[in-house]
């Protein structure tokens, strides 16, 4: 299997942030800028097929959950524009045991993107898909111990490009989620969720992975409207008209949890990163190209809780943790699953999410927007 870890077009672009305020009525040349300050033709080697990893944190429609439409419809023409074909791009998301990810394709309005550029979408849970053993080059902190019968990536993601199109928000598990989560969902099975007890590690061996194979990264982050609270779901959604953009994932993921309100070096995942030296999560050595003064914005977002997840963090860290394997690695691991889906779909997006984003469509011009993408 081919390895691009060293001499790679993005080292070049290393600790450089494109950080954009932008409105909906310019959104779409807002992204060809922000793209071309993040030095994109660089960071992609040109005429690889290119895979667009989209978000989708949840089957409904909730706002800063999921990739935009914009966001998806923006990068497909910069990369049209440049020279890359349909074909050689190429949509790609993964399930979760509690999201249906191409229903959300759906109510996220991104198959009418899909439909406008002529690609086609990879569902990666699909039979046709093969999985094959990987054995990274690089240190491993724990993959090889949550999966000691071997690390599985899908098979077509080897030598082809990635684009990382996650939003701005916060999440239960890692503080802050962005563009080394959003590797989460392509990279690993179904079984993914094995790794949350460790999920800062896990973050950190994927992103050593994503160098291996994939030839060029980049990450191109929607902060139109961002999500403070107990994310990636059950978050309260704020108006931020940012966008950012970035080669290094560190640096783009550091920046965003630090306009949040956080520390990124407190955060395990960026410190360890940049302590790899996988990019720079430190916030000084970042270079802010665009609105610059975007590096010294605190918006003071928190995380939280809820009860599902509470109940969850039981079981990977508190007084359940010996009992883990049995509850989510074996036979009666849908109670977990079923507990899930009642406390997000049957309860809280009822009674409270679908009235936020409700509210989002009516009172805001990205709600406008969105519609205009049904």
């Amino acid at each position: 299997m081919p390895t691009f870890a060293t001499n790679r077009p993005d080292d070049a672009l290393r600790g450089k942030v494109a950080a954009l305020r932008t409105r909906p009525e310019t959104v779409l040349e807002d992204y060809q800028r922000l793209m071309d300050l993040a030095g994109y033709t660089t960071a992609l080697p040109a005429g690889v097929d290119t895979l667009l990893k989209i978000n989708i944190s949840w089957h409904h429609y909730y706002p800063a959950c999921s990739t935009t439409p914009w966001q998806f419809d923006a990068v497909t023409r910069a990369m049209l524009k440049e020279g890359w074909t349909p074909p050689q791009l190429i949509p790609a998301q993964n399930s979760t045991v509690v999201v249906d990810p191409k229903l959300g394709s759906v109510k996220n309005h991104l198959v009418s993107v899909q439909n406008r550029h002529g690609l086609e979408f990879v569902w990666l849970f699909e039979p046709q898909h093969e999985w094959v053993t990987y054995e990274p080059e690089g240190e491993m902190l724990c993959l090889p111990e949550i999966f000691p019968d071997g690390i599985t990536i899908p098979k077509m993601f080897i030598g082809k490009n990635a684009i990382h199109l996650p939003t701005v928000k916060t999440h239960v598990f890692t503080t802050t989620t962005g563009a080394m989560k959003n590797a989460f969902g392509g990279l690993l099975n179904n079984n993914r969720h094995w790794t949350h007890g460790r999920i800062h590690e896990a973050l950190v061996d994927l992103l050593t992975i994503q160098k291996e194979i994939h030839p060029g990264l980049l990450a191109v982050m929607d902060g139109t409207i961002a999500g403070s609270g107990p994310g990636p779901r059950c978050m309260e959604p704020v108006e931020k008209n940012v966008i950012l953009a970035s080669a290094d994932q560190v640096a783009i993921d550091a920046l965003a949890a630090s306009m949040m309100g956080f520390d990124p070096l407190r955060i395990d995942y960026i410190r360890i990163a940049h302590e790899k030296g996988l990019g720079v999560g430190d916030v000084r050595e970042i270079e802010v190209v665009g609105d610059v003064d975007l590096k010294e914005e605190d918006w003071g977002f928190t995380v939280g809780d809820t009860f599902a997840s509470k109940g969850q963090k039981c079981i990977y860290h508190g007084c359940l943790h010996p009992l883990e394997k049995a509850l989510l690695r074996t036979r009666i691991v849908p109670w977990s699953i079923f507990a899930s889906k009642l406390y997000h779909d049957v309860c809280w997006f009822p009674l409270v999410g679908s009235k936020r984003a409700e509210r989002v469509k009516a009172g805001s011009g990205w709600g406008k927007l969105f519609e205009s993408y049904g």
